[in-house]
C-alpha cells in the first residue's frame, strides 16, 4: 500500500465511504442501455492530503481521491473524470510548488478534463502557463478569450470524447475575472458572455459534432440571490446542455438539481462542495435511440 511520501515521490515532486443519493429518471428505461459514468470534483484548492481539523477531519484530498477513483475504474467501463475549476490555492503545497504538484497528481489520478477557476490565476496567467506541461488532461475554457496572451492556442474551447460509441461533448465556462482577480494576473484575457457562448457551442456540438451527451464544466457558481449569471440561470437560458458540473460557490449538494431549459427539457446541475471531500458520480444510460436516464451517488472521500 502506498504511503503519502511514496505516492508524492513517484509522481515527481492523497478510501472511501459511500452514501447514495438517487436522481430521478427522466426517460423510460431503455433496452440494453450503454452505461456512462461521469465522476467529478470542484474547488480542490490544493488539498493534497485529508483535512487535519474541523468537522470534516480525515476526509478529502487528492491522495485519498486516487484510491477511490482506482476502485471505481475496476467496477465501471466507460468513465470520464472531470473538474470544474479552482484547482490551485488553499494549502502550502501551492505556495511551494505553484500548481505543479496538483497537476501532476491529477494526471496520475487520470482526469480527462478540467476548466479554469478564478484561483487558477493566482500565480498569474504566466504561472498557469508554466504548469501546462505537467497536465496530461485537457484544459477547457470556452468563454475566456486568450487571444494576444501567453495562453493563446493552448487552451481548448471544446473537446469530444467517445465511450462505447457514444459521443460526449464537453465545454467550460469561467466566472468574470474583473473585480475578482487583479488585472495584472489575467492581463488581456477577455470574458465572453456565458449564455451566448453556450448556445453557440452546444449548437456546434449537437449539430456538427453529433454529440449524444453535452456536459458543461462551469465555474460560474450554483445560484445567487441577485440576478447574477449562475449555473441555474445558465440552464434555463440554454437548450442543449444535458449536465452542468459546477464550482466556485462551494455548494454541497446531497443530490443534483434538475431544472428546465428554455425549450422545456431537463438539465442536471451538480456540485460537490470543495477540498475533495466528495466525489460526484452520475451514471447515464443510453439506448440505441440515445434516450438518457441518470442516477447519481455522492461519494465521501
Amino acid at each position: 500500500m502506498k504511503t503519502r511520501r511514496t505516492f508524492i515521490k513517484q509522481i515527481g515532486l492523497g478510501t472511501a465511504l459511500i452514501s447514495l443519493s438517487p436522481l430521478q429518471a427522466f426517460s423510460n428505461v431503455a433496452k440494453k442501455p450503454i452505461k456512462l459514468t461521469i465522476l467529478h470534483t470542484n474547488d480542490m484548492h490544493s488539498h493534497i492530503e485529508a483535512l487535519s481539523s474541523g468537522s470534516n477531519k480525515g476526509l478529502g484530498g487528492m491522495f485519498q481521491l486516487s484510491s477511490l477513483v482506482k476502485k471505481i475504474r475496476q467496477e465501471e467501463e466507460n468513465i470520464l473524470l472531470l473538474d470544474a475549476g479552482d484547482i490551485f490555492q488553499g494549502t502550502p503545497y501551492f505556495n511551494l510548488f505553484g500548481g505543479e504538484l496538483e497537476f501532476r497528481l491529477m494526471s496520475d489520478i487520470g482526469y480527462d478534463a478540467v476548466t479554469i477557476g478564478n484561483h487558477d490565476f493566482d500565480n498569474g496567467i504566466d504561472g498557469l502557463n508554466s504548469q501546462l506541461l505537467k497536465a496530461s488532461f485537457d484544459i477547457i475554457s470556452s468563454n475566456y478569450d486568450f487571444s494576444n496572451t501567453i495562453l493563446e492556442n493552448k487552451i481548448k474551447r471544446t473537446k469530444t470524447y467517445v465511450l462505447d460509441e457514444v459521443k460526449i461533448g464537453v465545454f467550460g465556462l469561467g466566472i468574470e475575472l474583473k473585480g475578482l482577480v487583479s488585472d495584472e494576473l489575467f492581463k488581456e484575457t477577455k470574458y465572453l458572455d456565458p449564455v451566448e457562448i453556450s448556445n453557440d457551442i452546444t449548437d456546434y456540438l449537437k449539430n456538427e459534432e453529433n454529440c449524444d451527451l453535452i456536459i458543461c464544466l462551469s465555474h460560474l457558481g450554483f445560484k445567487y440571490r441577485k440576478n447574477k449569471i449562475s449555473d441555474f440561470i445558465l440552464a434555463q437560458k440554454t437548450k442543449d446542455i444535458d449536465l452542468i458540473i459546477g464550482g466556485h460557490t462551494h455548494t454541497f449538494m446531497d443530490k443534483p438539481t434538475i431544472t428546465k431549459n428554455k425549450i422545456g427539457n431537463d438539465v442536471i446541475i451538480n456540485q460537490v462542495g470543495c477540498f475533495g471531500i466528495y466525489l460526484g458520480k452520475i451514471d447515464f444510460y443510453l439506448d440505441t435511440d440515445k434516450i438518457k436516464i441518470a442516477k447519481s451517488k455522492l461519494l465521501t472521500i
